[in-house]
């Protein structure tokens, strides 16, 4: 494989997955999440805590404002013998790819790295500072009448971010629905050696590939005339969900699926490209993502770690009829009628929702963890009929993933990517409470981890670099065929790991970590034993139910006298 191959798969490990806040609505920038004292700089994510609740701490932290800025930075922590991690506006990652591991380290943040956004309309094309938010790019490609194709459903992340991570929107057409996969060239930041000033910049050139470096400059984007996108929902029993999905995705170009299992209920989105000139004007401001008061916030993490299971229920019931007349957030010129006929015909660019995380990272907001699992089409299948057989068991057990917006389905295309996906894949994101103390289970929590360890370990799903528990990565690394190559040109590029960390590499690497007390309730393990959940609050590890290979921590008031 060629190199420039390898090479647009490298920076998923080293470039961090914190992405910078685009235009928000009804809120107040959210902090810097690098904040600097006597002790160092330290770096939080956006959800208030890391997977292991332990501090990222760094030296120093640069902000520089141009490539020669960012590549100076480089060069100086490289001469004084630190560790590099970059950084952006607002880390939004739950995996610790971003933390350097150690006080003899260096925080570049691409923050105020943001000023060039070069469109080339005769090539349809645009090139970016790589802490240029979406947001940002969107609006300027529009105004050139042209459209980013991929682009993930909101708009609180950056193109480093974007790329670094593998965000993507859903599609199965075209170059499909991952944003690495659209771009065209980049230029890197790679160390180098003394007589040539420590750190140098080189370009790339391919297409369809997923970029990897040690630290990105720039990257060059393809794109397409600006268009529109007729929107409906269907909401419908999910009989036959897991012979219909591949259907349905290669029915509509931006198709998506909401999966209420609880409810017995799916919600096809049939999404298609339209022209431009088609009437209607939508919008999208997804409903997860609005501003609530700190009431409904409560509210929901009372009704998810209650031990009522009919009050959860009641809950979920309420989410789902929020949205089905607000058609998730989105909003627009659509004829009346029945919901089969409720359409929406929004601008492309307007389909990227707007977040509201002033919260996200207190006591009081809605702190949640996300397992996003990628799975070969082919075995997705099985995935949902094993899923259907856990829940045929107790209906209530899931309820909890409906108030938190149930199973979000949707696709992306087969990647040259060494680390991208090899063939088409669905990716399936549930979220699910997140207790404020690591020693809190949550209700439930057996039948999430039984879930969680189909998905990875029974039906070969990879895991999300940015959304996802450690848990995740155990053997990940085998599932990549290119993973060989990957590391050869990562060794190539940086010869002494100026990028790599304890936390990257154990990420890369899948490996578990040592077991301590409780570390199955925040997925840093498999329970092997009763210690690893919560003895003291009725939690004992046992197999699952379904998936007998699975170990989880599963409520038992009886085994403790």
């Amino acid at each position: 494989m060629p190199l420039p191959q390898l090479l647009f798969s490298l920076w998923t490990i080293h470039l961090i997955s914190v992405v910078p806040l685009g235009l928000l609505v009804l809120a107040m920038p959210p902090q810097s999440p690098v904040r600097c004292g006597q002790a160092g700089c330290k770096l939080s994510n956006s959800y208030g805590k890391w997977g292991d609740r332990k501090d990222c701490v760094a030296s120093k932290v640069a902000y520089p404002t141009t490539e020669e800025g960012l590549r100076s930075a480089v060069a100086e922590a490289i001469r004084s013998g630190l560790k590099v991690k970059v950084v952006s506006k607002f880390s939004h990652t739950i995996p610790k790819l971003a933390c350097p591991g150690a006080n003899t380290s260096i925080l570049i943040s691409t923050e105020k790295y943001d000023s060039v956004i070069d469109i080339d309309v005769p090539n349809m094309s645009v090139t970016v500072d790589s802490g240029v938010s979406l947001r940002n790019l969107i609006d300027k490609v529009e105004e050139k009448g042209l459209s980013l194709v991929a682009a993930p459903y909101w708009e609180g992340v950056s193109v480093g971010g974007i790329i670094s991570t593998g965000a993507h929107g859903s599609s199965w057409w075209g170059r499909g629905g991952s944003v690495h996969d659209h771009v065209v060239s980049l230029s890197l930041v790679v160390p180098a050696s003394e007589s040539d000033g420590y750190a140098k910049i080189i370009s790339l050139e391919g297409q369809g590939m997923r970029p990897g470096s040690p630290l990105d400059c720039s990257v060059k984007l393809s794109l397409e005339k600006a268009f529109k996108r007729s929107i409906t929902y269907n909401f419908t029993r999910d009989e036959g969900l897991e012979d219909t999905f591949m259907d349905h995705a290669n029915k509509y170009e931006f198709a998506d699926i909401t999966w209420y299992p609880s409810k017995w209920t799916a919600v096809y989105r049939y999404d298609s490209r339209v022209p431009l000139d088609t009437p209607g004007d939508g919008l999208f401001d997804f409903l997860g993502f609005r501003s609530n008061s700190v009431f409904v916030s409560t509210s929901v993490r009372a009704a998810v770690s209650a031990s009522v299971h009919s009050h959860r229920l009641q809950e979920a019931d309420r989410q789902r009829v929020e949205e089905r007349p607000n058609l998730y957030g989105l909003s627009g010129d659509r004829p009346p009628g029945e919901d089969a006929d409720l359409r929406v015909v929004p601008v492309h660019a307007a389909l990227e929702a707007r977040p509201d995380l002033r919260v996200g990272s207190t006591h009081d907001g809605l702190s949640f963890y996300e397992t996003t699992a990628i799975f070969p089409a082919r075995h997705f299948g099985a995935f949902i009929r094993d899923v259907k057989r856990l829940r045929d068991l107790n209906p209530e057990s899931l309820c909890g993933l409906d108030v938190y917006n149930g199973l979000l389905i949707r696709f992306v295309k087969g990647s040259r990517a060494v680390l991208g996906q090899g063939e088409d894949s669905v990716v399936a994101d549930f979220n699910y409470y997140r207790a404020g103390e690591a020693t809190n289970p949550r209700l439930n929590q057996d039948i999430f981890e039984e879930v969680e360890q189909m998905a990875f370990f029974r039906h070969g799903a990879r895991p999300h670099w940015a959304k996802i528990r450690k848990v995740a990565f155990i053997g990940a690394a085998g599932k990549y065929p290119g993973m060989t190559a990957f590391l050869k040109a990562r060794k190539w590029l940086d010869p002494k790991g100026v990028f790599s960390s304890e936390w990257s590499d154990e990420i890369l690497f899948g490996k578990e970590g040592e077991k301590a007390d409780g570390c199955a309730l925040e997925g840093l393990c498999i329970c092997s034993e009763d210690r690893h959940c919560s003895p003291s609050k009725w939690y004992f590890c046992r197999q699952g139910l379904v998936y007998k290979d699975a170990w989880v921590c599963t409520f038992e008031r009886s085994s403790m006298s």
